[in-house]
């Protein structure tokens, strides 16, 4: 978990300078906002409502797929590997932030 903190207040990924943290405030905790102003919710119960439906895509998405997107999208960074640690650590983060939350697959982020 501690790992995956890390990572996602300091690792660009390779991308333009920004980090997890520069939208999501507060370590993911509390509501964020995008680069163009759009607000965006707390990453509170992230792994609690994935795997989800992601109409943009046609298709059912896993936590992983939203992390790689968001850092390969929003960072413009090169997302970690499937089933590497760096990924795995991210999801152990996220995962963390959402304990205790009930599972809601296909929910609305908090």
């Amino acid at each position: 978990m501690e790992s995956g903190s890390h990572l996602f207040t300091t690792d660009t990924f390779g991308g333009r300078g920004m980090t997890c943290q520069s939208c999501h405030s507060g370590g993911g905790k509390i509501a964020g906002q995008l680069a163009n102003g759009s607000k965006i919710p707390s990453l509170s119960n992230a792994a609690a409502i994935f795997p989800r439906f992601s109409p943009k895509f046609g298709k059912v998405i896993t936590l992983e797929d939203q992390i790689r997107g968001c850092i390969a999208g929003g960072l413009g960074g090169k997302p970690p590997a499937y089933g590497s640690q760096k990924l795995n650590d991210l999801v152990s983060y996220l995962t963390f932030l959402s304990n205790g939350k009930p599972i809601d697959m296909g929910g609305k982020p908090k």
